[in-house]
């Protein structure tokens, strides 16, 4: 019984490790048959799960080498032609080496939309990543069929169809799974989508479904004759274009035509290609990825409607352990609440929308990584954090008011992060006196033991909460209980929903957490437009924004470093490269002392008094505290958002900024006499930005070829005509611009990838010499050469 047990707390590993795994099973035919197939858990142990001996075995191999991988993350950024491991690297002041992936385009086989297939090895393995999901990650397992879709699609029920529409009746209790993104417009009938409940009317919902999170499922609630009717129509957003940018958006939308997309394309063209595709099964898909279908605990659904009912009295807390499934009750309650419902139904709309305080900087689901924000929400969203990284004050939602973090963990500086929840908080009271029915959700990060716990129970007595949803049925006791005894004493109920968490994930935290900032920096929201589109242009190909940072036309007020002790000496070292927070500055005395008190936060120090100029660039560094930087106080400073420091010119005093702050924010911030500040933090080092123009000019040049047709065999030996000769121009260009952008700073290209290079490249790298520091009982930070 025992070691029954210990297999079904494992989950499925990556294809690497599997492949792997059924090499070893192959050579050894005894061991093979006596492993039992491994099941998947329900929900993920309190800690780190324990694997059978067979388990152990199989993926001995996988750890030496995730070790070996470990080791190399250090290295200068290496764009490979073959697959790499992802490695969880250190965060120094100084900007370090990106790692960036290749492919191999000769010999792949394109697909219907351009884009070049690639094998799974080419995105990196999430196993083994520290940063990745806490779910079961350590079970041989072959790919399986899983169920997608409940019913199938036949002449009866498909109304229409042509190359870039699909008009289906969907029975009640029968719902489809699709991939993809697309427009989603209820015809006839109730339809539910990620909690949300759809009613006929003219309005397009914009639904993202990529393979990287579970597919969104469209079910029928109810309908006329037991039917209801929607129309999907594909839409452009520009967001598939990234693959061009980056490897891990590569191998993220629909495939080639499934069965049930040809059932409704037999009258149009051969080539059509829909920009989504219903799956029934996940052997439909036709690059064989693990995927499932996002269905809710019925715990979750019960605890929902009760939650709603309290209409615009809510004020919850979301909170739990880390990949229990926090974001996604979140974010099915939040549509749930926007559920254009009709007043009949159940007597109450909802015309003030609903307020959501993200307290999460790792992961958060409107802005990017190191932000806590409060935002008001007027419309569902349908798709995950990367695809509404940031909100464009439309209709749909806007931001109300923003803090930077600095980091993806709360826990390097819990008082700075405690004042910015108690801020937000405070705009949210003010909130309410414009929308007095506008309900609340509280996102807080899987920081829940130790300091964390302690700020959770704090802000339970604190809040003026009415629920709490603790989300994990296995506790610990020692979160449990004293979460349970902040909501009794504030008098607040306890609810303890099941987790549910994923039982394969193709992208540790650390990449999605890339993808989604990457997103961030190439999302524009054009006016008349409902919805946001990307552009694939790099973002060294875009115009920066130039700003003076001394003289009579200084734009900055200053620039701080928090997280570490920096000289002013290394500052531009330290920013050059790197992302910075904007962050406008209300009062002059911004600066909240250097022992900073959650009740009485002292505010008397100024700005200007704080600000040292670099000899060299003149700089304006803003020093406070003893050498290092505290936060600016949250009640007189608020973040605009995000920006990467392309260069700084020390003869002309200009930064240039990237950055997707519209241009009028900013103005309106000048205006109203705030100050700027540029904040670097502890955030991950932008590596994304360093191989885009790498990846655009492979992406290039792949295209190229495969627009150009091969010659014979027979004409090869021909005198080559002018056609040809402007072809072979046009490559060797192409081929140049590689070679360019493969040469700059913190990235280097290796063409072979190699085991054996790589074991070359971990000896030389072994040898290197490295600091080492001391971490026996009694010693006193002291520092060793090895």
């Amino acid at each position: 019984m025992k070691r029954k047990a210990e297999k079904q707390q494992a989950a499925p590993l990556s294809a690497i490790a599997a492949r792997r795994a059924r090499q070893q099973q192959a050579q050894n035919v005894t061991a093979s048959e006596k492993t039992p197939e491994a099941q998947v858990g329900g929900e993920p142990p309190s800690k780190k799960p324990r694997r059978s001996l067979e388990v152990e075995e199989t993926t001995a191999a996988d750890r030496t080498t995730r070790t070996r991988s470990a080791k190399n993350s250090e290295a200068p950024v290496k764009i490979s032609d073959g697959p790499s491991r992802a490695t969880r690297s250190q965060k120094p002041a100084v900007q370090p080496p990106a790692h960036v992936v290749g492919e191999n385009i000769e010999d792949e086989e394109p697909e219907e939309d351009g884009t070049t297939a690639i094998d799974e090895e080419d995105v990196p393995s999430t196993a083994g990543d520290p940063d990745g999901y806490e779910s079961p990650a350590e079970t041989p397992a072959e790919l399986q069929n899983f169920p997608l879709s409940k019913g199938r699609l036949n002449k009866g029920n498909i109304v229409y169809g042509d190359d870039s529409t699909l008009c289906v009746r969907i029975k009640e209790k029968m719902n489809l799974a699709l991939l993809g993104q697309y427009d989603l417009w209820v015809k006839r009938g109730v339809v539910s989508l990620m909690g949300a409940k759809l009613h006929p009317s003219a309005r397009l919902h914009r639904v993202y479904a990529p393979s990287t999170h579970s597919l969104p499922v469209i079910k029928c609630v109810s309908g006329v004759d037991g039917e209801a009717e929607v129309e999907i129509k594909s839409c452009h957003s520009g967001i598939a274009r990234l693959r061009d940018l980056s490897p891990l958006y590569q191998k993220v939308w629909n495939g080639n035509t499934t069965a049930a997309d040809k059932l409704s394309l037999k009258e149009a063209t051969k080539d059509s290609r829909r920009t989504f595709s219903v799956l029934y099964t996940s052997a439909d898909d036709s690059m064989k990825r693990h995927l499932r279908p996002l269905h809710l605990e019925k715990k979750w659904s019960t605890s929902m409607k009760a939650l709603s009912l309290r209409h615009g009295r809510l004020r919850v807390l979301v909170c739990g352990p880390k990949a229990s499934g926090k974001s996604t009750f979140s974010r099915y309650l939040l549509n749930h609440l926007l559920s254009p419902a009709p007043e009949t139904e159940t007597g109450y709309t909802n015309a003030d929308g609903v307020a959501f305080l993200d307290l999460d900087p790792g992961q958060p689901e409107f802005a990017p990584m190191g932000q806590v924000y409060l935002a008001h929400l007027r419309s569902p969203f349908f798709g995950p954090p990367f695809t509404h990284p940031s909100l464009d004050d439309s209709e749909n939602g806007q931001m109300v008011r923003a803090h930077l973090i600095g980091a993806t963990s709360p826990k390097e500086d819990p008082d700075h992060y405690a004042l910015a929840a108690m801020d937000l908080m405070d705009h949210y009271r003010s909130l309410l006196a414009r929308y007095p029915q506008c309900p609340l959700i509280i996102n807080y990060p899987g920081w829940i033991f130790g300091q964390g716990l302690e700020v959770a129970t704090w802000l339970v007595r604190c809040l003026g909460l009415s629920d709490v949803v603790y989300m994990s049925e296995k506790g610990p006791a020692e979160v449990v209980d004293p979460l349970g005894l902040s909501a009794r004493e504030a008098r607040v109920p306890m609810t303890i929903l099941p987790s549910q968490p994923t039982d394969f994930v193709s992208r540790s935290s650390a990449q999605l957490r890339s993808m989604q900032i990457q997103s961030y920096f190439h999302i524009s929201c054009p006016t008349g437009l409902s919805n946001p589109v990307w552009s694939s242009a790099p973002i060294s190909r875009t115009r920066p924004i130039v700003v003076d940072y001394a003289g009579d036309r200084q734009g900055i007020l200053g620039i701080m470093v928090v997280g570490s002790q920096i000289h002013s000496d290394l500052l531009r070292e330290v920013l050059e490269g790197s992302i910075v927070g904007v962050v406008a500055v209300e009062s002059p005395h911004a600066v909240a002392g250097e022992e900073m008190d959650l009740e009485q936060p002292n505010g008397n120090a100024s700005l200007a008094d704080s600000i040292v100029r670099t000899p060299q660039e003149d700089l304006p560094h803003l020093l406070t505290g003893s050498g290092s930087c505290t936060p600016l106080d949250p009640k007189t400073s608020h973040c605009l958002g995000l920006a990467l420091i392309r260069s700084i010119d020390i003869n002309s005093h200009k930064i240039e900024l990237s950055t997707p702050i519209p241009p009028s924010q900013l103005r309106e911030s000048m205006e109203q006499g705030q100050n700027i500040v540029l904040v670097r933090g502890q955030l991950d080092n932008p590596k994304w930005a360093i191989s885009e123009e790498y990846h655009a000019a492979r992406a290039a040049e792949r295209r190229y070829q495969q627009s150009v047709s091969r010659p014979s065999n027979e004409n090869r030996l021909a005198e080559p005509s002018d056609q040809e000769k402007k072809h072979s121009q046009t490559l060797a260009l192409l081929r140049g611009r590689i070679r360019r952008a493969s040469n700059v700073p913190w990235m280097t290209v290796v063409e072979d990838n190699s085991r054996r290079q790589r074991e070359v490249t971990a000896r030389r790298e072994k040898s290197l010499w490295k600091l080492r520091k001391k971490a026996y009982p009694g010693s006193e930070s002291e520092t060793d050469w090895q």
